[in-house]
């Protein structure tokens, strides 16, 4: 096979050949980092986020490379719901307020990586970054778009095959496991069997494991997306290095 070398759009000055370039965006994940990870009602678990740091820069040694996009969780929640408590708010700037929130989430990310990240929080996820560093940190972007459809955008616009969700759930189910005693957990599953559980329209606090809207647009763009427990960093490992995982695979 003749290799032909191209300059990655992406990182400015790498050269690579076809196959190289492949293999590379192999190792290029998304993570829809999920705000329940890092603030609980107890506060931000610092516990956590130093567990996180140290497996990330692990991974990075290995030659992976991350987008991070942090969500809100009980931060935008308690905001949201002061906001409420003391005047009529419209939806719109019940967004903001939640957006805010996953841009502070996600400050708190990056400076725990210092140098080692991109300087900027992304908060456009249709944009190409262009940096060599292995951590970039995204967040909300605008109303009516949750974290998990900035996941799969920034993916779809920066090459990268996989977006992994972690939240604190082990698995994706077919109903809500806590209201359901009967409910199934997936494994796996083609984004049109999904689709059927989620639905299509994204309404804000809608308990699903996988934004609707996300999900209809990793299907157009054949995007797997992977559900599995942030806190199991051992599992989140295997996953990384294709071996067997908990978790649900969708693709």
């Amino acid at each position: 096979m003749k290799k032909i070398k191209n300059k990655n759009k992406n990182h400015p000055g790498l050269l690579v050949s076809g196959v190289i370039f492949k293999e590379f965006m192999k190792k290029t994940f998304v993570l829809s980092l999920g705000g329940s990870l890092i603030v609980t009602k107890e506060g931000v678990d610092v516990k956590f986020l130093k567990k996180f740091r140290t497996f990330i820069l692990k991974q990075i040694k290995k030659g992976q490379r991350f987008y991070l996009v942090v969500g809100g969780g009980v931060t935008a929640r308690n905001y949201i719901k002061a906001a409420l408590k003391t005047v009529k708010v419209s939806q719109a700037d019940r967004d903001w307020v939640g957006i805010s929130a996953t841009r502070l989430n996600a400050q708190l990310i990056r400076v725990s990586f210092g140098t080692q990240a991109h300087p900027e929080i992304i908060t456009d996820p249709t944009q190409k970054i262009k940096t060599s560093k292995k951590i970039v940190i995204g967040a909300g972007y605008r109303p009516g778009w949750s974290t998990d459809y900035c996941a799969i955008l920034l993916a779809k616009h920066n090459q990268a095959k996989t977006v992994i969700n972690l939240s604190n759930i082990d698995y994706a189910y077919d109903k809500d496991p806590r209201r359901f005693p009967e409910a199934k957990k997936i494994v796996q599953t083609s984004w049109n069997d999904f689709r059927k559980i989620v639905g299509d329209k994204w309404v804000p606090g809608l308990n699903v494991p996988f934004d609707p809207v996300a999900s209809r647009e990793a299907a157009k763009n054949k995007l797997k997306v992977i559900i599995l427990n942030g806190k199991n960093l051992k599992n989140l490992k295997n996953c990384l290095a294709a071996k067997k995982f908990q978790g649900t695979t969708i693709t």
